[in-house]
């Protein structure tokens, strides 16, 4: 495997993402809660930007004793990308397709040294 320099920490201030160019194949790279996450920035479901998306908890039903709805909550732990062109969602930390477990988008091993970030490629 080889180390690909992304950019500085200090550029992900504010919820900004990083993308790098592999030839056919663009990486994103984004930050959330202290974590790093890099994905091949192609949705499975029709191709969209999903690295772009916003990240979102997983809507979690809210159910009384009696078995009524009370109403919903977003998840503070299951956190999901959500792709910008069909709202497609994806587990922020697996990028498993919530839709459809058995679809995935391509991780990428990230890498922080110093102020900078690094992809295994």
């Amino acid at each position: 495997m080889t180390e690909l320099y992304v950019g500085r920490r200090s550029d992900l201030a504010n919820g900004m993402r990083l993308f790098v160019d592999l030839g056919d194949t663009e990486v994103g790279v984004l930050e959330h809660g202290g974590r790093l996450y890099a994905y091949e920035n192609r949705c499975v479901h029709q191709g969209g930007p999903v690295c772009e998306g916003m990240i979102l908890g997983q809507v979690e039903e809210l159910i009384d004793a009696d078995g009524k709805r009370r109403g919903a909550r977003f998840s503070t732990t299951e956190l999901h990308l959500v792709c910008p062109w069909h709202a497609v969602e994806y587990d922020l930390e697996t990028g498993e397709c919530v839709a459809d477990r058995r679809r995935r988008l391509r991780r990428y091993d990230v890498r922080e040294r110093d102020d900078g970030i690094y992809i295994e490629i």
